[in-house]
């Protein structure tokens, strides 16, 4: 399965911030969203993720002055993103390996979905219960 057949199951808006943007205002999004991270947008473009990580790393290093940075200055760059052709365990594989939980979906310069560690691993689930009854229906009818 393809990164768009598990967007197209998904509804709603994709959640962002702007570079220029306070932390504190970005932190209010997440809270208010109940989500961990978004897609950072500079002129229409992704130019990062900010997430919770990069709260706790600036409050640790910062204290409460970090709150009050841009979020630009804070974030996680450049941004990692896959294609929506990309294969769902490809991508979770990718997100491993470089230990981060939010994906970009990326169509040229354009992007057109936003997929966590969470979508990802629902989806490898849902395939494994489909196969575990698949094997069922398989031996109980032999």
């Amino acid at each position: 399965m393809t990164i768009a057949a598990i967007l197209a199951n998904r509804q709603g808006e994709i959640i962002t911030a702007d570079s220029d943007m306070r932390v504190i205002e970005a932190i209010a999004i997440l809270a208010e969203r109940r989500i961990g991270a978004m897609p950072v947008l500079s002129g229409g473009q992704v130019v990062g993720i900010f997430s919770e990580r990069d709260v706790i790393y600036g409050l640790n290093s910062e204290g409460a002055a970090a709150l009050n940075r841009t979020v630009g200055e804070v974030m996680t760059k450049p941004a990692v993103a896959v294609a929506p052709d990309q294969r769902a365990l490809a991508a979770l594989s990718l997100m491993t390996q470089r230990r981060i939980r939010h994906l970009p979906v990326m169509e040229g310069d354009r992007m057109t979905g936003f997929v966590s560690i969470g979508d990802l691993v629902k989806y490898r689930i849902d395939r494994i219960e489909e196969e575990a009854m698949a094997m069922r229906d398989y031996i109980q009818g032999a």
